[in-house]
């Protein structure tokens, strides 16, 4: 829902620390003058004015709830720049659909309408290379919906999801940077509470590890301070060095 979260007096969202004021989670992996995007939830417009994203050659997404695809249509502008080649999106199976039914007028055949985003939709059932980097899917569970995280060089970014199948460890190996997600100390049907989120930052054995997704229900300062010190509670506009 994003923090502040509306209709809400609490300590967090009426904080003045900056980093408890957060919109909906998206990452950006930027190399060598290349940019691809995790998700493009509703706030994807003003992140990318803040962080000046002008040019993406990809975009990946993780599931199809609200908070990580509504912002698809804010590509438009950044699309228009690929004239020889549509602007590339992967989902999965199940997540692809729901992109082609939510915006149809994008994606159907009989869609006319003149400025539509220039994309192009992917099903998404293998690694993706997009500028020589290899994009690896690694299926998570949020709750009983089956999500996409990703693995690209020494990163993982594995968001919304309160279960990460054995499987999916083993795509994980050597993994030194990861991105988990943690959305509030109490226990949730859907989402890893902080306390999940520190044993699979354990299990993983990265270097460091980041939470993101993180409610109203976590003060940054108070929490940060409780970490192991390999692990950090991220922020909106949080930069991490990586190797791809």
């Amino acid at each position: 829902m994003g923090v502040p979260t509306l209709g809400c007096n609490c300590a967090v969202c009426t904080s003045t620390d900056p980093r408890n004021t957060r919109t909906r989670p998206s990452i950006a992996i930027e190399w060598e003058g290349h940019r691809v995007l995790i998700d493009t939830g509703p706030d994807f417009r003003q992140q990318a004015l803040r962080f000046g994203i002008r040019d993406i050659d990809a975009v990946f997404y993780t599931h199809a709830h609200a908070d990580h695809i509504l912002g698809l249509d804010d590509l438009r502008p950044l699309s228009f720049s690929h004239r020889d080649r549509k602007l590339p999106l992967y989902a999965d199976q199940t997540t692809a659909a729901v992109l082609e039914r939510v915006f149809s007028y994008t994606f159907s055949a009989d869609a006319t309408y003149p400025t539509r985003a220039r994309v192009a939709l992917h099903r998404l059932d293998s690694p993706v290379v997009v500028a020589g980097v290899t994009f690896t899917p690694v299926p998570l569970l949020h709750g009983r919906l089956e999500v996409t995280g990703y693995r690209f060089g020494n990163t993982a970014y594995l968001t919304d999801m309160n279960s990460i199948p054995d499987s999916s460890f083993a795509l994980l190996e050597g993994v030194e940077v990861v991105v988990l997600d943690a959305l509030r100390p109490q226990p949730h049907p859907t989402h890893a509470n902080l306390a999940d989120a520190i044993a699979w930052a354990e299990k993983i054995g990265a270097r460091n590890s980041w939470f993101t997704h993180m409610s109203h229900e976590v003060m940054h300062a108070e929490t940060d301070g409780q970490l192991p010190p390999s692990i950090r509670l991220s922020y909106d506009g949080l930069r991490i060095p990586i190797e791809l």
